[in-house]
């Protein structure tokens, strides 16, 4: 089975056999980046790719089935349906596929199938909950410019809205955060050039989140308040994802929660405040763990009936 993992900041696949135990005897590739344009998302390209080179590097294998998570399938692919086709021909033999949005790989590899909430915070931020039957609930998700609550891309353009403000001297807390900005993407006045032009400029603002991380880490001000307001974004949308209909469990993904310290203490304050007596469980997997175990529901017929806009087959 292939399983595949578009994000925001990157691209993976993972190839395993179906009659090994889960995630033994894996092979991995990595892909490329998702750009976003006028013409909308590459991420259906970006993961047909992956399939291709998946074939290239093992022609050997027999692909049985296809999983594929992926990042703005939802929001920013017209007909995803109609991409499916397209993937059942990459293989030498036409095989079961199923696409889904991110949120629902997250799902599985966070909770293995179990039924409950999950929040995938990596570029962007989304959290779905579900059963995988009558319950599907989203929240967050819809694009950097007016949501991704707490995300990589969130806290990338907070530490450059402060930033420039250091640069402007409307403030003055922020100067290690103008440091960094500048270290990354050069001078402050080269920014809109720089990076408002950039189709993957949500991923490259992204990658600013490890500088914050790692300033909160040291002490700065400026750059705590903005990571612990991420974590209590981020514990908010989660909550709101727990269905009323939903056993009161919940985990995360992503890798956002790499950053400990603030980040995580205020993400787990925040969510024990909004909803006393909910279990938050540590994930027993990752998203690209996720895109496998869909690979492996479809392999055995127990793959979720196509439910637009969270899985089409």
């Amino acid at each position: 089975m292939l399983g595949i993992d578009v994000g925001g900041t990157g691209s993976r696949a993972a190839l395993e056999p179906l009659d090994a135990p889960f995630g033994n005897d894996r092979r991995l590739l990595e892909g490329g980046r998702v750009a976003v344009a006028s013409a909308g998302s590459t991420v259906l390209d970006v993961a047909a790719a992956l399939v291709e080179a998946t074939t290239r590097e093992w022609p050997d294998v027999a692909i049985t089935a296809i999983g594929v998570g992926a990042t703005g399938l939802a929001s920013l692919v017209s007909a995803p349906d109609a991409a499916i086709g397209r993937f059942r021909a990459a293989p030498d033999a036409p095989v079961p596929v199923a696409l889904a949005v991110d949120a629902l790989t997250a799902h599985l590899g966070a909770l293995g199938g179990q039924a409950g909430a999950v929040v995938a915070v990596g570029t962007g931020a989304i959290a779905l909950g579900t059963d995988l039957d009558a319950v599907w609930r989203r929240v967050g998700g819809w694009g950097h410019l007016w949501d991704d609550r707490g995300s990589g891309v969130w806290v990338g353009i907070e530490a450059l809205k402060a930033a420039i403000r250091t640069h402007d001297g409307v403030t003055t807390d922020a100067a290690a955060l103008l440091s960094a900005a500048e270290s990354r993407f050069g001078p402050a006045p080269t920014w809109p050039g720089e990076l408002l032009t950039r189709a993957d400029r949500a991923g490259v603002i992204a990658g600013l989140a490890r500088e914050v991380a790692a300033l909160a880490a040291d002490g700065d001000a400026a750059a705590s308040a903005i990571m612990r307001t991420a974590g209590t974004e981020v514990a908010s949308t989660l909550v709101a994802a727990l269905d009323p209909e939903l056993p009161r469990r919940a985990s995360w993904t992503g890798g956002m929660f790499g950053a400990a310290g603030a980040y995580r203490d205020a993400f787990e304050a925040e969510f024990a405040r909004l909803a006393p007596g909910a279990d938050l469980h540590a994930p027993l997997g990752t998203p690209l763990d996720g895109a496998v175990r869909l690979a492996r529901l479809i392999a055995a017929g127990d793959v979720p009936a196509q439910h637009p806009p969270f899985v089409w087959r």
